[in-house]
């Protein structure tokens, strides 16, 4: 009996040679799926980006609705997480040089970060996947509503916003009459600002005052951006009963 059971297990047993081959064609295989599975991760991410950028748009015009103007950016001077005005918008910026900052989260009641970012922890952690915000002053007035009055200032020209979105060609994908009121993007997942995004121009020193770039993922650039529209906003406010 005994030696009827060593001859089975040498016949149906599995010698190391055959177990290394079986182990280096698992790892062929898994090599093989791992681009796949990391491209469809990526895809998956942008994705949830872009449904959460889709949503902050329509917070915005939101508290346009409710509050007759949009949100400033985030407090500047406001870094620690444990600070009860942590993610809330400044208490003015129509009076400041117009600047680019980060999206008030917490005001809008939205998501944090993109897919790629880490919620920050303490003053020193890196603003990782937070979302970069900038609002052209003349619609984020707190003490002056929006009116269908409301409208643009000489472009270029000192202290003016003139927002202006191009594509990865150089091309202007937003008219000169009706330029951005207000921007948000992701900065994908490198994690820094690509393209027109990476320098931020102050009004006049430049002509637009301030340039951005929203395309397709190209090479070095991956940022998701949108905006919102002076006729998108008035239209949102019209059918909602606050203008005229």
């Amino acid at each position: 009996m005994k030696k009827l059971f060593k001859s089975r297990q040498t016949k149906f047993g599995f010698t190391l040679v055959e177990m290394a081959i079986v182990l280096a064609i698992v790892a062929l295989l898994l090599a093989g799926l791992l681009p796949t599975i990391s491209s469809q991760i990526e895809q998956q991410r942008r994705n949830e980006t872009r449904k959460q950028l889709a949503e902050i748009q329509q917070a915005l015009m939101g508290f346009a609705i409710m509050n007759g103007r949009l949100p400033c950016p985030m407090s500047a001077t406001i870094t620690n997480p444990s600070n009860a005005g942590y993610g809330m918008e400044a208490a003015s910026c129509s009076a400041n040089q117009a600047s680019e900052g980060f999206l008030p989260w917490k005001t809008l009641g939205v998501s944090e970060t993109d897919a790629w970012g880490n919620k920050r922890t303490s003053t020193s952690s890196p603003w990782t996947g937070y979302w970069r915000y900038r609002t052209d002053r003349n619609f984020s007035n707190i003490a002056s509503p929006i009116t269908l009055n409301t409208g643009f200032g000489t472009c270029p020209g000192a202290n003016i916003d003139c927002l202006v979105i191009q594509d990865n060609g150089g091309n202007s994908l937003t008219l000169a009459a009706e330029r951005p009121i207000a921007i948000v993007y992701s900065t994908g997942p490198n994690l820094v600002s690509d393209g027109q995004n990476a320098t931020f121009h102050p009004d006049g020193s430049t002509a637009p005052g301030a340039t951005y770039q929203s395309d397709v993922p190209a090479a070095g650039f991956d940022d998701i951006l949108v905006w919102i529209s002076r006729p998108q906003l008035f239209n949102r406010m019209v059918a909602a009963g606050k203008l005229p």
